[in-house]
């Protein structure tokens, strides 16, 4: 367990994708070239297998791989401010555990922990408690709770259960992918941010989230458009709230469209087809998008713009 453990600085965060070629193995080149142009966009740090990242599709050897080459490349650029967490969720005790001492030895600083979704019916309160504590206790580096309900057959972690576990020294922020502002702020207004740091999990209430005191983001979206993201950052910061506000209505509506088209592969088609590196290649069951022609994609396109011109 780490001592004085302390939570992730505020900022813009992002669950990469991580590329693979037609064969479905790693993708190096277009690995590289993703985390390096985040970085260039200015994002405070890098998730490494959320669940953009298909940690759930890569074996242990392959997860210490990408968080190797992540915090490499931004070392090897002059980055080594950006920080690296690393997903972390496996589906037993010991496994994430040791998933959590792979992710310390490969570079990461923090260690986000998704619920195990398998048997849901046996994760009631006390074993989801139970087992972030576990985990806390035996991990290296500080641990994160990512709620998710989406990808642990419903589990959804309440205010209640995530205050509880903010009380352990090694437990120093969170993750709601649920979306859930209400949840947030009833976090934001319990627990201090200097001991806890709660993070949104979704671009489309990155400003509703910052207004009630979340840390700042961890979203998908910023795969597209970091500098974009940065600006309403920036925006909000300077008290320039109708401007930010503005510029939250395009990210939620881009955030939208970027789901409807099934958000990895989604995201891996965007970004090779207007930044030039990369293909659409998923590990199934997942299914890729090889043309973006069949999605609405109009405010999309809109934030794409405005990201290139910034």
């Amino acid at each position: 367990m780490t001592v004085n453990a302390i939570p992730p600085p505020q900022g813009i965060y992002v669950p990469a994708v991580l590329f693979f070629d037609e064969n479905e193995e790693l993708d190096i080149p277009a690995i590289k070239a993703h985390v390096l142009r985040l970085a260039q966009g200015g994002v405070t740090g890098i998730l490494v297998q959320g669940s953009n990242g298909e940690a759930q599709h890569l074996s242990h050897d392959e997860r210490k791989q990408a968080i190797s080459l992540t915090r490499k490349t931004l070392d090897e650029n002059g980055f080594q401010n950006v920080l690296v967490i690393a997903g972390t969720g496996g589906q037993s005790t010991r496994e994430t555990k040791k998933l959590c001492v792979d992710a310390k030895e490969a570079g990461a600083s923090y260690a986000l922990v998704l619920t195990p979704g398998v048997w849901p019916p046996q994760m009631n309160k006390a074993n989801i408690i139970r087992f972030h504590q576990e985990v806390a206790d035996a991990s290296p580096i500080p641990t994160m709770i990512y709620n998710f309900p989406t990808v642990t057959a419903g589990l959804d972690l309440d205010s209640d259960t995530i205050t509880t576990l903010a009380a352990h020294p090694n437990i120093v922020g969170t993750k709601l992918s649920c979306g859930n502002v209400g949840k947030l702020h009833r976090l934001t207004s319990t627990v201090s941010p200097s001991k806890f740091a709660t993070f949104p999990g979704k671009s489309d209430v990155f400003l509703q989230g910052l207004i009630v005191g979340s840390a700042g983001v961890i979203g998908a979206l910023p795969n597209v458009a970091p500098k974009a993201h940065v600006k309403l950052w920036n925006l909000y910061k300077e008290g320039k709230l109708d401007e930010a506000a503005k510029l939250q209505g395009l990210l939620g509506h881009a955030d939208w469209q970027l789901g409807k088209m099934g958000s990895i592969a989604g995201i891996k088609a965007v970004v090779s087809r207007e930044f030039g590196y990369g293909k659409a290649y998923v590990r199934g069951p997942l299914s890729s998008v090889q043309d973006l022609s069949g999605y609405e994609i109009g405010k999309l396109e809109e934030l794409i713009a405005l990201e290139k011109s910034l």
